[in-house]
């Protein structure tokens, strides 16, 4: 039985399926740069006071040293979630001596590549993979792209949901297959309509001179400040995390199958550049193997299916074997105008976005599609306030206003679900608030920052400086409570014993652990 956008909101608006949209899981990985006062690149080895990078559940790091990473447990509010990743920051700010959280995604004055410090884990064996893979990063892209920042919002339906949800759909297979392919339905309709949030949510239309140092590119200059006037995210653009090897992949999210098939491939294929960068060189790891990717989170996707897994598994593996447990959603700006970067008003507006993903008809994409869609971003990230801007889609070209309004139509019918199942009208009003961008480009906060930047003569490193300065006063000032605050501070020493206690444990050559790892 197949059933079309309209039905699949009936059937959702049903009282013992309604009441699961109160559960809905969200979380919130938001990473941002150390910096000193002066706004330069922060070259201290990550604070003890902070925990183990390696085994803290919620404060870690990415790339480097200096990258930050903030990460909030599954919770099932708005409110919650943005208030314990404002907690987390309050919380490194009372341990961050004389240094400062960049608040932006392109970074503060990194000082050249010899100036960022790769992220170091420990001497155990799942440390020095980390370790190595980051290397192996530097070699492959350089140091200076992946100090870029970001937030990845984490969403997932709760358990219950599915088995009623599919009886109601008469879809009769293996639950965790069902659970999965309309995981990825959803996938694929977020990589049909993902242009949107990019344009409500972009807010990297500019950058420091400094970050683009003896690269070519296209971008306007207005004194130390790079731009393109009607960008949203260059971050998500061709200045980010891009590589030849990379674009060359064609990652198909048609099935589980499909997907895992063609990322093993890349990461069982040898590639000749890094071929001749070597493995271990002279003694020392240059990279965790010489293939396309060296691991499948290299792939630097916009959403990716995940499932939670321990210490030493192999995600792939692990979600070949149970399937898609949730989503990840990798394209966010940091929004510089609010104090954690992100707000409940974009939490509900997501939440509404990736419900509506969910219900709406997704046949599989085919190359041709791919290739629109593809064209679609990047007509989005570069030019996305452009007047009469169009895109392509099913019917042919548009413009992105007109688009967009047949989007919010459906929107906010998942709004007005989620609204009746929590009571209020809190997630309406988060699609009334974003379609006021839509109706005036002038609202969204890429926008916003180039007006601050031409009406102040302020330049991006001054603007991000001033930001920054701004949150950190007022995470100085904030205020959480004794048991959230007792909490962090046995995370934080428990962390540091975890990670004791692993090295004290590891006896298998690390040599032999990678080969075992690679060939898992």
């Amino acid at each position: 039985m197949t059933h079309n956008f309209d039905q699949r909101v009936n059937i959702l608006a049903s009282p013992s399926l309604l009441n699961e949209l109160t559960h809905i899981n969200r979380g919130i990985e938001k990473e941002g740069l150390r910096a000193n006062l002066d706004g330069e690149l922060s070259k201290t080895p990550h604070p003890e006071s902070l925990g183990s990078a390696l085994t803290h559940p919620c404060i870690t790091t990415d790339y480097s040293e200096a990258l930050l990473e903030f990460i909030t447990p599954k919770l099932q509010s708005p409110e919650e979630v943005v208030r314990f990743l404002k907690d987390v920051h309050h919380f490194a700010y009372t341990r961050l001596d004389e240094e400062i959280i960049w608040a932006a995604s392109m970074p503060c004055k990194l000082g050249g590549e010899e100036n960022i410090p790769i992220a170091r884990y420990g001497s155990s064996n799942s440390g020095m993979l980390r370790h190595i893979y980051r290397v192996g990063l530097a070699y492959r892209y350089g140091k200076t792209m992946q100090t870029i920042a970001g937030v990845h919002y984490n969403f997932s339906l709760p358990e219950s949901f599915w088995p009623k949800y599919q009886t109601m759909l008469g879809i009769n297979c293996d639950l965790t297959r069902f659970q999965t392919e309309q995981y990825f339905a959803l996938i694929r309709n977020f990589r049909r309509y993902s242009w949107l949030l990019l344009y409500l949510f972009g807010a990297s239309p500019a950058l420091c001179e400094s970050f683009l140092e003896g690269r070519d590119h296209q971008l306007s200059s207005m004194g130390q400040t790079l731009y393109a006037p009607y960008a949203t995210s260059l971050r998500m653009g061709d200045l980010g995390y891009h590589n030849n090897a990379q674009q060359g992949l064609n990652i198909c999210y048609n099935s589980l199958a499909s997907y895992i098939q063609t990322l093993k491939m890349a990461i069982r294929t040898p590639h000749p550049e890094y071929e001749s960068i070597g493995v271990l060189v002279d003694g020392q790891y240059r990279q965790l193997s010489t293939s396309i990717l060296q691991i499948e989170n290299e792939y630097y996707s916009d959403i990716r299916p995940k499932r939670v897994v321990r210490s030493g598994e192999k995600p792939i593996k692990i979600l070949a074997r149970n399937g898609v447990e949730y989503i990840e959603v990798r394209i966010l700006d940091i929004n510089p105008f609010i104090p954690a970067g992100i707000s409940t008003e974009q939490v509900r507006f997501l939440d509404c976005f990736l419900l509506y993903c969910l219900l709406e008809d997704s046949p599989n994409i085919d190359d041709e599609e791919c290739r629109i869609l593809a064209d679609n971003k990047q007509a989005v990230v570069n030019r996305g306030r452009e007047p009469g801007l169009k895109l392509t889609n099913k019917n042919g070209e548009t413009t992105l206003p007109d688009w967009g309004a047949e989007l919010f139509e459906k929107i906010s019918m998942t709004a007005k679900l989620i609204d009746k199942a929590v009571g209020g009208q809190e997630f309406a009003a988060s699609i009334d608030l974003q379609k006021e961008k839509l109706l005036d480009a002038g609202k969204t906060p890429s926008a916003q920052t180039l007006a601050i930047l031409s009406g102040k003569s302020q330049s991006f490193f001054e603007f991000g400086l001033e930001r920054s300065m701004e949150q950190k006063e007022y995470f100085s000032n904030y205020r959480i409570s004794p048991e959230r605050l007792e909490n962090f501070n046995d995370l934080t020493r428990d962390s540091m014993e975890r990670q004791k206690a692993m090295e004290a444990s590891d006896t298998m050559p690390f040599s032999e652990f990678l080969e075992k790892y690679i060939n898992a």
